[in-house]
């Protein structure tokens, strides 16, 4: 009775959890799919999940089967438990059917002093491998998909699973105790159960690297070969993963199914009770030579692909293969791997030949008679492949190490340069002349009129004083973009630099009394407006100049709702529908089309309230919907308000980051998405003014001899441009670079998912900036690929760094900062990026670096060299001078005074003709509710440094 109560209540256990798992995986398919299908990209979601299930179902069933058949027949073929009581003819029989070997004595070949070490040692394996697997595959698929920085590595990779369990902890060396004790002691059911938990490991892995996967099956040539294996770029970008995927999967489910059969005959007959094992019979010697055969497959396998991964060595002076690599490394592991494979099919020719095939079948070749030898052959060439390299480095290499590295140096050198897309910069000479006047200054005023005197940090500070207008706003970034208006004095189209900031709603700063659930999720839903300030207009009282500010003043037509704007740019700046529904603060889901209005904006005393009509919205219409998003979101009120009408919509995701990651989570995003105001028609039904651009990027860790220091990934490419519409949350791709392989694989995967570049609407295609994330990593590589000749990069004679700067009062390293001027080149002013480089160990400049973001130019790097024979002052050297200067001294130090600081921005270094002016703005805040404002305009020209009012007494007194 008692048992059978047990077993209902088991069952119950099963059925609940099954129940349980089944309505979690409805209410996500539902949720998910609503979603998808609100944002249109509903296919690609299914795509994507059928490619995850069916990756997960193939690899787990394929290893449950494997491991399960393996287990269930050394259960069949292991020894009775009465085998005690089987007379020595009897045995003789079990032990080996073959009638001519009947009459032999049956030795006892494990003695109770052998026995039990080895009964430990094999449950012991179990444990250790059972938690080695939950730690390293565990680790490998929650950061599979788009973090690269741990790969799945080879249970065969001896010297890395000997780290991983010296990094146990007690706990985790607890568990794999109490996993050894339940297998010695309950071997069959805790054998099948690890089998199960492996099966699963290794079909969560699988399932984690669906997109390598994809990527497998639709690889695009890169067209060009690296010069050891002269396999294609491709083969290492899209096959190698998966190859090593593969590899790991086979060497986990042979090692552990030999593990476990083994201690399934070994433990068989009641050996741990008589305290003797009488020795492997035929059929289960063929079982264990078939599963060896197996192992020595993985091992044969680990070995071909550690060919390749040479491509990526970290040894010598160099990444990538080295001279060890390639002239010791490379011939033992392609040793190691045919005498795996020999060793493979003499085992596979064991196994199905048997013990006393005929002579003629075992002279297939010498490793089915003589096995271990070719054992003890592998294991002695893999003592020699770990120490052998050591040797050769320390005795021929590194006392010849320039001779002997220099053809691998220029291969990394090539390697890393195209990787980081660094051989498509065009290096010229920049000779400073020191002959600038003030008509150089009159023919350059686009250059002058743009010169940037007001910071993105103090603009945000001063921002927040005076223009976030209520506690729940916030100004979270300000960004640097040009737009083509009207000049202050004839009125004129031109291009002019700005700073534009979104004033969006932070709700978690909304009063702690105020923070109910109708609050955050009815009424506090939207951000309003955004500022745009001239980089180099200085307001009275030296604050901010605002081309667009405030909420609820009266535009055009005294339309209130709309944003303060000049009258001059109102037709040129659309302030019309300026809520931001989708940013980067928007974390919270909200419902609209409720029975409570939705805050629009602060009026006076009183609040505008507004409901929203945008495209993005998920109906809840029905009460399954709700029930499905209140499990989904786990926000139980969706059922339990009164608040909803047959009108309500549901917004989530609207964080612009997580939108783009949930629909291509295999891109990386830059971290800095700017906001564009511009009247783009037709991109969504509902019109809308307002729109965030995101850079996205592919990368790799798998580009064959490129460095990765100090990056996690060794290939990049700005290859997506996202356009999300800060109103409807309409999500657009468009494809930057189509010369990227990475890209074009995704494109033939997804082929809805992408749009051409051309289609991006030309009022958006202006706006377009070279990423600063991107140039600063293509910087950091250039500090050093730089250098094309083996042996100055071997020497490393011409290193160089980025300057440094004093920011506020604290040294900083100098941020790459956009500019417009006109380019040596260059026949007009154009928007560019921007960082000088000064040589390792000094500070004086020696080239500078600029990407271009205007039309056709777009994308192109320009590296101008000064001449090392002439002193050209570095960043550092001006910061010096100024701090110096006994009148700019003794102002700050007088302006230092207890209550207020000074703040020294961002000083600028300007190419104007052939020649280098340096500005930097001075500010000055109080340290409490402090409100930056700009006091004076420090300018720098040869050894002349003055310290002005404003930027036009700054340049005038310079070069007087």
């Amino acid at each position: 009775m008692r048992l059978r109560v047990l077993k209902y209540v088991y069952v119950g256990i099963v059925g609940l959890a099954v129940i349980g798992l089944s309505l979690a995986a409805s209410v996500y398919l539902i949720a998910e799919s609503l979603w998808f299908q609100d944002v249109g990209y509903l296919e690609e979601f299914w795509w994507r999940l059928a490619t995850q299930i069916g990756s997960l179902a193939i690899a787990f069933t394929l290893s449950f089967l494997f491991l399960w058949g393996n287990i269930s027949l050394a259960t069949r073929l292991r020894y009775p438990n009465q085998i005690e009581n089987l007379s020595i003819p009897k045995l003789a029989k079990l032990l080996n059917p073959s009638p001519a070997l009947q009459n032999r004595s049956v030795p006892v070949v494990l003695s109770f002093r052998w026995l039990a070490p080895t009964i430990l040692g094999l449950s012991g394996l179990v444990g250790l491998m059972t938690i080695y697997l939950a730690k390293t595959l565990g680790t490998s698929s929650d950061s599979a998909s788009t973090d690269l920085s741990v790969r799945p590595t080879s249970i065969l990779d001896v010297l890395y699973v000997f780290k991983t369990l010296l990094n146990l902890n007690l706990g985790e060396i607890g568990i794999g105790l109490g996993v050894a004790t339940l297998t010695i002691f309950y071997p069959i059911s805790s054998l099948r159960a690890i089998a199960l938990f492996i099966s699963g490991c290794l079909g969560v892995l699988f399932c984690q690297q669906w997109d390598k996967i994809l990527l497998f099956f639709h690889p695009t040539l890169f067209n060009s070969t690296e010069p050891i294996f002269h396999q294609d770029i491709s083969f290492y970008i899209f096959s190698l993963p998966v190859w090593e995927i593969g590899e790991l999967s086979l060497a986990i489910l042979c090692l552990y199914a030999l593990v476990a059969v083994s201690f399934i005959y070994i433990s068989s007959g009641n050996s741990l009770s008589e305290g003797k094992f009488i020795g492997f019979n035929h059929l289960q010697q063929r079982h264990l030579y078939l599963l060896g055969s197996g192992l020595m497959l993985a091992v044969s396998l680990h070995y071909w692909l550690s060919r390749y991964e040479l491509l990526y060595s970290a040894r010598g002076v160099i990444y990538g293969a080295s001279y060890t690599n390639v002239n010791v490394e490379l011939p033992v592991n392609t040793i190691i791997w045919v005498l795996a494979l020999v060793l493979a099919i003499a085992l596979l020719g064991r196994a199905y030949f048997g013990l006393t095939s005929p002579p003629h079948r075992q002279l297939l070749s010498l490793a089915s008679r003589q096995p271990l030898f070719f054992l003890v052959s592998i294991s002695t060439l893999f003592a020699l492949s770990s120490l052998l390299p050591l040797i050769i480095q320390v005795l021929v290499v590194q006392p010849n190490e320039l001779i002997k590295e220099s053809p691998y140096i220029a291969r990394t050198i090539q390697f890393t340069r195209q990787a980081f897309d660094l051989n498509n910069i065009d290096a010229e000479t920049f000779n400073p002349q020191g002959k600038l006047t003030v008509a150089d200054l009159k023919n350059n005023q686009p250059t002058i009129k743009n010169i940037r005197i007001w910071d993105d940090r103090p603009l945000l500070d001063a921002n927040r004083q005076l223009q976030q207008i209520r506690p729940y706003y916030k100004f979270y970034s300000a960004d640097i973009d040009r737009y083509s208006l009207p000049a202050t004095t004839n009125q004129t189209i031109e291009k002019q630099q700005v700073i534009i900031s979104a004033r969006e709603l932070d709700y978690s700063a909304v009063p702690e009394v105020a923070k109910t659930w109708v609050n955050e999720h009815l009424i506090y839903t939207h951000g309003y407006g955004f500022t745009l300030s001239p980089v180099n207009q200085v307001a009275p009282g030296g604050l901010p100049e605002y081309y667009v500010k405030d909420i609820g003043a009266n535009g055009r037509g005294n339309r209130v709702g709309n944003l303060g704007v000049r009258p001059n740019l109102q037709d040129i700046i659309p302030t019309i529908n300026p809520r931001i529904y989708f940013g980067e603060l928007t974390n919270n889901h909200i419902m609209t089309g409720t029975k409570v209005k939705e805050l629009d904006y602060p009026s006076g005393d009183d609040n505008v309230y507004n409901t929203y009509d945008g495209k993005s919205r998920i109906s809840l219409d029905s009460w399954w919907r709700r029930c499905v998003y209140a499990a989904y979101l786990k926000d139980w009120q969706l059922l339990l308000t009164q608040e909803f009408t047959p009108q309500t919509q549901l917004l989530y995701r609207r964080n612009i980051q997580e939108r783009v990651k949930a629909i291509a989570p295999w891109l990386q995003y830059d971290g800095d998405p700017y906001l564009v105001a511009a009247n783009v028609p037709n991109f969504a039904s509902t019109p809308s003014y307002l729109y965030w651009i995101i850079d996205a990027y592919t990368i790799s860790d798998r580009y064959p001899y490129a460095d990765p220091k100090p990056n996690k990934f060794n290939y990049i490419r700005n290859s997506v441009k996202v356009v999300i519409d800060a109103y409807n949350g309409t999500v657009k791709l468009y494809i930057a670079d189509s010369k990227d392989p990475i890209i074009q694989s995704w494109k033939s995967i997804f082929p809805h998912l992408f749009q051409p570049l051309e289609k991006l609407p030309p009022e958006l295609q202006t706006h377009l900036r070279y990423p600063i994330d991107l140039f600063a990593i293509q910087s950091r590589k250039l500090l050093t690929y730089h250098m094309l000749d083996p042996k100055v990069f071997y020497n490393q004679e011409d290193l160089w760094q980025i300057p440094q700067e004093i920011y506020g009062s604290e040294p900083q390293s100098v941020e790459p900062y956009y500019l417009i001027m006109k380019l040596p080149t260059a026949s007009q002013e154009e928007f560019i990026l921007l960082l000088p480089f000064t040589p390792t160990g000094r500070t004086n400049l020696i080239a500078w670096l600029a990407a271009r973001s205007d039309g056709k130019q777009y994308g192109k790097l320009l590296l101008y060299n000064f001449p090392k024979q002439q002193l050209i002052y570095g960043t550092e050297q001006i910061e010096a001078l100024i701090n110096q200067d006994p009148v700019i001294s003794q102002q700050i130090s007088l302006w230092n005074r207890q209550g207020s600081r000074v703040i020294q921005g961002n000083l600028l270094v300007i190419p104007i003709e052939s020649s280098l002016l340096y500005i930097e703005p001075i500010y000055l805040e109080a340290e409490q509710n402090s409100v930056p404002t700009l006091v004076r305009v420090v300018a720098a020209y040869q050894n002349r440094i003055v310290m002005e009012n404003t930027l036009t007494q700054a340049l005038e007194s310079v070069l007087r």
